[in-house]
């Protein structure tokens, strides 16, 4: 996200914007959180993850009187357009705005990758690099001591990072949301490896599998009972979301923060900066929401292929 700021910002200035960044999203548009933003303000932020605005869930935006104070701080303060950076909830509310008359440009973020319109968004390269990064770690620690590892991943409701991640990182076997799978199969998978010679196992697990399976550690004891193996569980957490982006990453937030102050200039809005095919384009905000599959399932197949 930082990227994609200090490109919006510095090749705003050269158009004749003067771009002011709300802090803590929604949440400073609501409570008139905000400061002029000059080229010299987003120097060396672009090797940080994160962002320097800072980010917030905003419930309050979500009720009438919210929507009403944060209408009221765009006209107070005269703002000409929003560029809204973010996922499936902030590119809604940006819809949301641009119903009301606002100008809003939406630039695509989530480590999920599960925007519709869009072929990546902003920080799923550097999540997917960190999940690779531990995988890498993991495996050695297995292969010394012939273990079943158990990652679990970021994924509530999308297995991208999962499948994604699992395949780069040479996982044997990858459970995610989108397909339904049952204890005894993962157990049988596992067993099936071993049998072939495999004296440890790499399973990476969507968070979003424990609603079908229960938790991860439930995950790991059976897969334990069934096979007498030892298994172990480590859970990544927020450490997907925080590093030094990646050089896709700052690229292509660099890309989409420009195209965006382009569009202001030029008066187009209502729509979403999208990468598609290499080039950018744009997405009618109607049109943008989360992708029920974002996942290819072939390349599911591929993986388990390759795993064996």
């Amino acid at each position: 996200m930082n990227a994609a700021v200090r490109a919006a910002v510095r090749r705003g200035w050269e158009l004749g914007l003067e771009p002011i960044g709300i802090r803590r999203g929604y949440a400073g548009l609501i409570e008139n959180d905000m400061t002029p933003l000059t080229p010299r303000d987003v120097g060396g932020v672009i090797e940080y993850g994160g962002t320097f605005l800072h980010t917030a869930r905003c419930p309050a935006f979500l009720t009438e009187e919210g929507q009403k104070q944060a209408l009221e701080t765009i006209e107070r303060e005269g703002l000409e357009a929003l560029i809204v950076i973010g996922g499936e909830g902030s590119l809604s509310g940006a819809r949301w705005l641009a119903k009301q008359g606002v100008p809003v440009v939406g630039l695509p973020a989530s480590i999920d990758n599960d925007i519709r319109g869009t072929d990546m968004a902003i920080g799923v390269d550097t999540a997917l690099n960190t999940v690779v990064w531990a995988l890498n770690r993991i495996r050695d620690t297995a292969l010394a001591h012939e273990r079943v590892f158990l990652v679990e991943v970021m994924g509530r409701k999308s297995g991208y990072i999962a499948l994604m991640g699992g395949l780069a990182g040479g996982a044997e076997i990858v459970l995610v949301p989108e397909v339904e799978v049952s204890l005894a199969q993962v157990a049988q998978e596992v067993s099936a490896g071993y049998r072939k010679g495999k004296h440890h196992s790499i399973v990476v697990v969507a968070e979003g599998v424990t609603d079908q399976l229960g938790s991860t550690h439930k995950i790991a004891d059976f897969i334990r009972q069934e096979t007498g193996l030892e298994v172990r569980v480590t859970v990544l957490g927020h450490l997907q979301r925080g590093g030094s982006p990646t050089a896709f990453d700052r690229i292509l937030g660099s890309r989409l923060g420009a195209r965006a102050a382009e569009d202001v200039a030029a008066r187009r809005f209502g729509h979403m900066v999208a990468l598609r095919k290499g080039e950018l384009a744009p997405v009618p905000l109607s049109e943008v929401g989360r992708k029920e599959i974002a996942i290819d399932l072939a390349l599911y197949e591929l993986v388990h292929s390759l795993g064996k």
